[in-house]
């Protein structure tokens, strides 16, 4: 009768995880973690195909909730050109808040992601979610241009800046291990800050 593997890769899991978040991707030892989950490292391999798949069981999860609560939060954006136009005045969709909530609900992931994915595909994700955040608040600007909305053109190298400036401020909670209390606070600070920086950039 074959064993049941779940529980043996429950533990492997379980032991990447401690390892990862200790010495990070790099200084990760497949050693360290077949021991912690008492296999050999050879049995490793009959779950996880190299020491970079293990890390991505472990985040990609996240990175994909991540991605649905991104483009709910630009749906709503977008959806909200027309108001917009009637003169409701423009209205962010709490998006640090709502960020920081989802950050906060999966930090372990998240610390993985931005302080300990050095020598992984993940070690750009923080440029990649800056790069992201521009070319989806470009496109909503564009929007507002072609239904006659007056925005104030902005440089294009500076806007860069700042929006990477604005996604890097938003995982320093994570950086400066915030409490979940400190983090959640931050954030509205944060919405303040950049929702009243944001219409005044724009002229919205």
């Amino acid at each position: 009768m074959p064993k049941d593997k779940t529980k043996t890769h429950e533990r492997i899991i379980e032991a990447a995880k401690k390892e990862f978040m200790e010495y990070g991707f790099a200084d990760a030892s497949l050693r360290r973690i077949a021991a912690a989950a008492g296999i050999q490292v050879s049995g490793l391999y009959k779950h996880f195909s190299s020491k970079e798949e293990m890390f991505s069981s472990l985040v990609d999860p996240v990175i994909e909730g991540c991605m649905e609560l991104y483009h709910k939060i630009e749906g709503e954006y977008f959806g909200g050109i027309d108001s917009l136009a009637a003169g409701a005045g423009w209205q962010g969709q709490g998006e640090p808040v709502r960020s920081m909530e989802f950050i906060y609900d999966h930090l372990d992931e998240f610390k993985l992601l931005i302080c300990k994915s050095h020598g992984t595909k993940y070690e750009s994700f923080t440029h990649d979610i800056a790069k992201l955040e521009e070319n989806v608040t470009l496109r909503y600007i564009n929007e507002l241009k072609e239904k006659g909305f007056p925005v104030k053109e902005v440089n294009q190298k500076e806007f860069h800046l700042l929006l990477t400036a604005y996604v890097e401020a938003l995982f320093q909670a994570v950086v400066h291990d915030f409490s979940r209390e400190e983090a959640m606070h931050y954030a509205h600070t944060m919405e303040e800050f950049y929702g009243n920086s944001w219409i005044t950039l724009f002229g919205l």
